[in-house]
């Protein structure tokens, strides 16, 4: 008989450890297995409470006493942190699957010198990403969330009139020049929804090749003087920390918009606000940023009548936490069934 197979899944609010334990069953519908569930809380720390991973649960114990109890071979987790006292305290483990985008809670040498093998779960938040990017385009362009507070909170309908006037009504996107930057899962279908708008879709990523929607542009210096809106989409790497900086927000259309859901740190605050008070920006809409949480006595809240702010939720759906925990038990199949990885780091 086949060895039954010992899983923890160590969910939380978001990635239920019922989401992953259904998807698993569904998957190791022939293969006999087990599972502890395990609800675990988000970083009590902005980059996570050990230094060894960047963003992780404050958990190490909890995880510890769920592997060791079951002896568990696997673990699937969002947020669980896998340093490396986690793994010396649980010599049983093999596989650790995370239901992210990165490993980014994992030890990748200490897992390598344990010999634990280390997956995570691609693509599970392009489209929810893409969707929550034009919303939040939508809202900064037509003023959305101002209008909404006017009347909702304030119950004012008189002071909502101050938007029904040409110099503050919004922009739309029929015919607006609108480049982004990055063209990977979330940007290309990004650009795909402004192309059924109607906007005039640029695009500067050095990285792709072959058809896009929208026209490629060589260089961002000329994305930036040609829009009138710009979205960020690029990955956060040395090389595109502070890529978007004043001398970059010199360079738009005055009066310009600029989006950013994908990283903050690809965007310069300090300058963002500079472009702000100066009116080279008229609006923004932020859903990162380069310290999280926002702290409290950040500059951009000294923008509200023109500045979209949400706490990172891009990401956010139901279906992404649904294909997180698919992406994620479909790798433990392969696993069990002695199959190539489709998504591991070493």
């Amino acid at each position: 008989m086949t060895e039954t197979l010992r899983v923890v899944a160590a969910g939380d609010h978001f990635v239920l450890p019922s989401l992953i334990t259904s998807a698993i069953a569904e998957e190791l519908r022939e293969h006999p297995f087990t599972t502890t569930e395990l609800t675990l809380g988000w970083p009590l720390e902005p980059f996570g409470p050990v230094a060894e991973v960047e963003e992780a649960s404050d958990a190490e114990d909890e995880v510890i006493d769920a592997l060791r109890s079951g002896g568990a071979q696997v673990l699937v987790t969002q947020m669980g942190p896998v340093t490396e006292r986690v793994l010396k305290a649980c010599p049983g483990l093999r596989l650790v699957v995370v239901c992210r985008g990165g490993p980014v809670n994992v030890n990748l040498d200490a897992a390598k010198t344990h010999d634990v093998r280390v997956c995570f779960a691609p693509g599970r938040n392009a489209a929810a990403t893409a969707e929550f990017t034009v919303g939040m385009m939508l809202a900064a362009l037509r003023r959305i969330p101002q209008a909404h507070e006017l009347l909702a909170r304030q119950g004012s309908w008189e002071s909502g009139a101050a938007y029904y006037t040409y110099e503050r009504s919004g922009l739309e996107l029929e015919d607006l020049p609108v480049g982004l930057v990055g063209y990977g899962a979330v940007g290309s279908r990004v650009a795909r929804v402004l192309c059924a708008f109607g906007a005039r879709v640029m695009v500067y990523d050095p990285y792709v090749h072959g058809e896009i929607h929208g026209l490629r542009v060589g260089a961002l210096d000329e994305l930036l003087r040609r829009s009138q809106v710009i979205t960020l989409h690029a990955r956060l790497t040395p090389g595109t920390r502070g890529l978007i900086g004043a001398r970059e927000l010199a360079l738009l259309r005055p009066g310009a918009v600029v989006v950013n859901v994908a990283r903050g740190p690809l965007l310069d605050e300090d300058a963002l606000c500079d472009a702000l008070e100066s009116g080279q920006v008229s609006a923004a809409a932020l859903d990162t940023y380069a310290s999280e949480p926002l702290p409290a006595g950040a500059r951009l809240f000294g923008f509200a009548d023109r500045v979209v702010l949400t706490p990172h939720l891009g990401g956010a759906s139901r279906a992404v936490a649904e294909k997180a925990a698919r992406i994620s038990a479909a790798e433990v199949g392969r696993w069990a069934r002695g199959e190539r990885l489709s998504h591991e780091l070493g």
